[in-house]
């Protein structure tokens, strides 16, 4: 692609992706990194101490201010406030048994918590604000409180998460606010707490710290929709930054910048874009935008005033910044400066984000930026797998991170993934059965998702995502859909109208989908006034005229019943996280949506079919 466009790209120092395959005799395939895993910290707050040693003035941390502007901290500052902090949690008798509660989004206060905890070997759990603030009935705030008992709990805001405090957290827990102590309950302020005098104790407790020693615990949703604690040990952590190092050497060259929003409750954003700035003595811009369209007009003000070196997004979050790159001179400028790689995950991205990327750095530079791509798990903490050359098509994953094996075993028509290594979670907190299922006889943790060749023979072109081996499913027929290729295929034709789709068909003649619009996209279309209800943006005849077009040609390219999506609901409701459809992270529980939604997917199916149900018919043969 780039070669076709006449394109420079941008240079930058990137690792090699080394691997070799083995195929055994029942067909499973053992890949291996060749590439050698450098030496790597005990723990990551041994980072922060180098850093401070270092450079202690530098920027570690920034965030906005309560008056628009930037707070900072410096790597001295911060590692000397951590003591303050990790004494505080000695005193409070915290433990594995009773760790550090984080209800906040990403500001300062969280950080050091949570280096703070890391300190003296106390796990963290940072939770998602949405279990508080968007959750109607706490429950899985509940469950979570219940499965941890937590020691302490820090609340950012006392007024902004009193419901959910007062609904689901003993008041006997000691509570730390930044602000606004709720009324009723003891309360400390973060300021004060941060000023306990540290004694030779915090010292102690550090020397003990193993990698071994659990971190943190993060999150991570099941089938069922309640939230599994991933175990996050020390040695995830560093080992993880070191692997991400070695595939990104460019990272050690020069103190990396990020400007980025994802919430330090994912894997994604406090694992491993956090940790990138700090393991390389970098500086982290909590970009308080997102990837919505009210949040990424807060995006591109900052990125205006901060241009980072490194990028990390969603395709989403990239799909409504590009309008904002394609039309802003000031921001594209400052944007792409000193700007050495962009990367996504989560998803695939569109072609028409790809080309408005590639407008906007050609527009500010005349050159092309390097888009790369990954894939991993919150169970591997969570660095797996990379590209190290330019993405040039839908689903590419990439090959291991050094120091990782993996094997594809054959499981119906798919190739199951399956990944050992020193980034791997041991398994989840106060849960050995489900620990044990998740790994098979050799140790190997049993992801779910299917990979398979990017080039068949060409182990150097790296793998595509397959979809998960557990959603797939059979028609009437006995056909094997493979759901994740329909999915992206039915998401490219869509977008940018389109937020997600959940197919069905088991045991049926065709595929049918609910649709999850997006309404912002879609209401534009319409020409209708913001404050539109999603009802009437679904209904109307320009809308659905759209989506008709699109997955009429779809329709038209599809090779059978397997590939063909046949009828399709617009939905008129985002999916809910009370009843399950999605998590936090913002996946689509495929199961729930469907059980949820029972009437809608008879509707599909209804003969004749009702109204608001989209036809999409296949062309005959010829």
């Amino acid at each position: 692609m780039i070669a076709e466009q006449g394109l420079k790209l941008r240079p930058v120092r990137m690792g090699s992706m080394l691997a070799e395959a083995e195929t055994r005799a029942d067909g499973t395939i053992y890949v291996r990194s060749t590439e050698p895993l450098g030496p790597y910290p005990r723990t990551m707050t041994d980072r922060l101490a180098h850093w401070a040693r270092e450079t202690p003035d530098a920027i570690f941390i920034a965030d906005r201010g309560g008056n628009g502007g930037w707070r900072t901290i410096t790597y001295g500052e911060a590692n000397r406030l951590i003591h303050g902090l990790a004494q505080a949690m000695l005193e409070a008798r915290l433990s594995p048994d009773h760790p550090l509660l984080i209800l906040s989004g990403n500001e300062i206060e969280h950080a050091l918590l949570g280096y703070a905890a890391m300190l003296v070997g106390v796990p963290h759990a940072p939770l998602s604000p949405a279990y508080c603030l968007v959750s109607k009935d706490f429950a899985k705030l509940k469950h979570i409180a219940a499965l941890l008992e937590p020691g302490m709990v820090y609340a950012s805001d006392g007024a902004k998460f009193g419901p959910a405090l007062a609904a689901a957290i003993d008041p006997a827990i000691p509570l730390v606010v930044r602000r606004n102590p709720p009324e009723g309950r003891p309360t400390q302020l973060f300021d004060d707490v941060v000023n306990t005098p540290p004694t030779a104790a915090v010292s102690a407790a550090n020397a003990a710290v193993t990698p071994d020693t659990i971190a943190k615990f993060l999150f991570t949703s099941g089938s069922t929709g309640m939230p599994k604690a991933v175990i996050t040990t020390q040695r995830m952590l560093t080992c993880n930054q070191q692997m991400i190092r070695t595939a990104l050497p460019f990272l050690a060259d020069t103190p990396p910048v990020l400007v980025d929003w994802m919430p330090w409750n994912h894997v994604a954003g406090g694992s491993h874009n956090l940790g990138i700035a700090l393991y390389n003595g970098g500086s982290f811009y909590v970009d308080d935008g997102a990837a919505t369209p009210e949040g990424i007009r807060r995006t591109a003000g900052n990125l205006t005033e901060i241009a980072p070196t490194v990028y990390f997004n969603v395709p989403k979050g990239y799909e409504l910044l590009v309008e904002h790159l394609v039309a802003n001179e000031a921001l594209r400028t400052n944007f792409f400066s000193r700007l050495s790689l962009l990367q996504y995950a989560g998803a695939s991205l569109s072609q028409h984000v790809w080309d408005g990327l590639d407008t906007a750095a050609r527009l500010a530079t005349g050159e092309r930026i390097m888009i790369i791509t990954g894939y991993g798990s919150t169970e591997t903490a969570p660095f797996a797998f990379t590209t190290t050359w330019p993405v040039d098509r839908a689903g590419l994953v990439g090959l291991p991170a050094a120091g990782m094996e993996v094997k594809l075993v054959p499981n119906a028509e798919k190739l199951e993934l399956r990944l050992k290594g020193p980034n791997v979670t041991p398994g989840y907190w106060k849960a050995p059965d489900k620990s044990a299922e998740c790994f098979d006889e050799e140790g190997f943790y049993k992801i779910g998702d299917a990979l398979k060749f990017a080039e068949p023979g060409n182990l150097a072109r790296g793998f595509l995502f397959d979809g998960r081996v557990t959603e797939d499913f059979k028609l009437a027929t006995g056909t094997w859909v493979n759901v994740g290729g329909v999915r992206l295929g039915a998401l490219a034709a869509a977008a940018p109208l389109i937020r997600d789709i959940v197919l069905a068909g088991l045991d049926r003649n065709y595929i049918a989908a609910l649709v999850f619009p997006d309404f912002e996209a879609c209401r534009r279309l319409a020409g209708l006034p913001p404050d539109a209800e999603p009802a009437a943006i679904v209904s109307d005849p320009n809308v659905r005229a759209a989506f008709q077009e699109r997955f009429d040609a779809l329709a038209a390219k599809a090779t059978g019943s397997a590939s063909h999506v046949a009828r399709a609901v617009l939905l008129d409701s985002p999916p809910s996280i009370d009843a399950g459809e999605i998590t936090d992270k913002g996946s689509i529980n495929q199961r729930a949506v469907m059980s949820v939604r029972a009437r809608l997917v008879d509707d599909l199916y209804a003969d004749p079919a009702p109204p608001h149900v989209l036809i999409f018919e296949r062309q005959a043969a010829k």
